[in-house]
């Protein structure tokens, strides 16, 4: 899981370059938190390469694809993030 800082540079690296390294060693499941945008993104591995299971923002529950029922309600999650101090 990794949380998307709001550096360009970090979104960048976060969203490609540690989704392949992610990818190269073999981690079935990567979730993209990305506060600036308010979505989480979850990619599964198929074969070598990453797909996105899916996008969830606002009202949705993000669901995990290999951890039957998992899910994570997005709106509360932006919610606590929000009350964490800086």
């Amino acid at each position: 899981m990794e949380v998307v800082s709001d550096d360009p540079k970090d979104h960048v690296r976060d969203h490609q370059v540690k989704l392949a390294d992610h990818a190269e060693a073999k981690i079935a499941e990567y979730w993209i938190i990305d506060p600036e945008r308010k979505v989480v993104i979850v990619h599964r591995l198929e074969s070598e390469k990453y797909v996105v299971h899916g996008e969830f923002t606002g009202g949705g529950q993000a669901a995990s694809a290999m951890l039957a029922g998992f899910t994570v309600d997005v709106a509360a999650l932006f919610a606590a993030a929000a009350d964490i101090p800086e």
